[in-house]
């Protein structure tokens, strides 16, 4: 069955040069121009991923994207941004965003990040029809892979699937240090740029969800001049 996509961008030639691209390359492809028209398209479909631009007039991406993860939207979202702005595409992977490419950018390197994203939930749902354990523990939170939650008592703590994604590469290799390179590879399966701060907005969002002081962390910790450790005991 052909995988579902959604483009919004506010400019018609690129939206629908990225459509026609994507339709050659198998997708079903789906577009709008704004935050009403991809209202109606969720409404008619399930798509399995979304490209949002962020420039969109009423509503931006960014308002799009925190509305639809607010209102338990889980479906992956890469973010198209102008070249350089930095800020935006921090405060769109603090929103929620997978992903993002800033504009210009080629159409492969487009096709490249949403299959590295279908790549990476294939992977993940063949684990969790596997052997392997579908319930992790630690302190007072329960991580369970095969239903993508994370509760803390019997409070649900919402993940975005980037979130799920990094947070489940850190539960696997418990209290063993991991390089951004590494976590990179193994969570979204793609070299790191060396101005990609994608994993570093999303280990603080994460320190957010499950540490007492985010500044101050118990679990996920900083390795100066490495990367990251998560030092727990799984139960």
């Amino acid at each position: 069955m052909k995988k579902k996509i959604v483009i919004i961008d506010d400019d018609r030639k690129i939206r629908e040069l990225i459509k026609q691209y994507l339709k050659d390359q198998g997708f079903d492809c789906f577009a709008g121009e704004d935050g009403s028209e991809l209202n109606e398209i969720l409404t008619k479909k399930e798509p399995d991923l979304i490209v949002l631009d962020l420039m969109l007039p009423k509503e931006s991406g960014l308002d799009i994207c925190k509305r639809l993860r607010v209102n338990k939207v889980s479906t992956p979202i890469i973010m198209l941004t102008a070249k350089g702005d930095e800020v935006d595409r921090i405060i769109g992977l603090e929103m929620g965003a997978d992903d993002y490419l800033p504009k210009p950018f080629n159409p492969r390197e487009l096709l490249a990040r949403i299959n590295s994203i279908f790549r990476r939930k294939s992977f993940e749902e063949a684990v969790a029809s596997s052997n392997t354990p579908s319930v992790l523990k630690f302190d007072d939170f329960e991580f369970n892979i095969h239903e993508r939650t994370l509760k803390k008592g019997s409070k649900n703590i919402e993940l975005t699937s980037g979130e799920f994604s990094l947070l489940k590469v850190f539960i696997e290799n418990a209290n063993q240090p991991l390089s951004r390179d590494q976590i990179m590879q193994l969570a979204k399966g793609k070299e790191l740029d060396v101005f990609d701060r994608s994993i570093d907005v999303q280990i603080s969002r994460i320190r957010k969800l499950i540490e007492i002081n985010p500044n101050k962390p118990q679990f996920l910790k900083t390795k100066w001049g490495y990367g990251y450790v998560f030092e727990i005991k799984i139960l």
